[in-house]
């Protein structure tokens, strides 16, 4: 018998594009009425972030990130299903430099837009790359199983799982994989650095400097974003003189460079995690 999360994500994807939006649509303002204490995970990260913004503002954007993350969830049944006219024709690579023909070891900073999972199947579609990311093992392996193979069906792909450490990532690094890495999540106080991420310190692991530092890599930032057609992934140039010799300042221009792109979109930026939960010895906390 099929895996019955995988036969309604089937089933979800098979249809129209814009019926689909519609009911994530639906699906999003539903759970930001039935899941109070995750809106105010949301509207506290906004209020901390766009301090400038008043309670109107922050509650109308604070539904439209429950809708984009709902909608986004729901197009995982044809990211993870569709063949691959499909997907080129939903997803819109932009490279005008055409950084992704450039042979070169690569650590692609890809932040935690509702996109995600639509830029890393975009870019798996390239034939050319090699490309590996780390994924966090699900407690249930029946499941764990189904996101995996999800997300490794397109292209030459590798998952590395987090609780394996780094050593098989820097050498798929070294020997040409190109690192698709999410490091702008609260994952604790331990191996992470506490820098501003918009002017509140922010629990920040600093892999991003680090992995391009022991990889000799540059860094290459992708930026997805959700339209109407489906998702525009953009490629941005690699950023000079990166990493430098601290990795506290490293990260921290790190988060100073992700505001500038939470900016253009904070709607689809994922406020649902507690970004600020770990705080410095002696600080409250934040969402209580």
């Amino acid at each position: 018998m099929r895996f019955w999360p995988d036969a309604v994500m089937r089933g979800l994807g098979a249809l129209p594009l814009p019926v689909l939006r519609a009911l994530g649509a639906g699906l999003g303002l539903l759970l930001y009425t039935m899941v109070p204490a995750r809106r105010r995970v949301v509207l506290t990260n906004l209020r901390l972030c766009f301090p400038h913004w008043d309670p109107t503002q922050r509650n109308q954007v604070a539904r439209q990130v429950f809708v984009h993350f709902a909608q986004a969830w729901l197009d995982r049944g044809w990211l993870w299903n569709a063949p691959p006219g499909v997907l080129r024709q939903r997803l819109n690579l932009i490279d005008p430099q055409g950084v992704l023909l450039q042979d070169q070891a690569t650590v692609l900073f890809a932040p935690h837009f509702v996109g995600l999972d639509a830029g890393w199947t975009r870019l798996a579609l390239e034939p050319q790359l090699r490309l590996s990311t780390i994924y966090t093992t699900q407690s249930n392996p029946v499941m764990d199983d189904w996101i995996k193979q999800s997300r490794s069906r397109l292209g030459r792909v590798t998952l590395y799982a987090r609780i394996d450490g780094v050593k098989r990532l820097l050498k798929g690094l070294c020997e040409g994989e190109w690192l698709y890495l999410l490091p702008d999540m609260n994952f604790g106080t331990e191996e992470s650095v506490f820098v501003p991420f918009y002017g509140v310190v922010a629990a920040t692991v600093p892999s991003l400097p680090r992995f391009a530092r022991l990889g000799q890599a540059r860094v290459v930032p992708v930026v997805t974003r959700m339209t109407a057609q489906g998702y525009v992934v953009e490629v941005l140039p690699p950023w000079n003189g990166y990493p430098g010799p601290d990795v506290v300042a490293d990260t921290a221009l790190m988060n100073q460079r992700l505001q500038g792109y939470i900016d253009t979109m904070p709607a689809q930026y994922y406020w649902v995690h507690q970004r600020f939960k770990s705080r410095p010895e002696g600080e409250p906390s934040i969402y209580d």
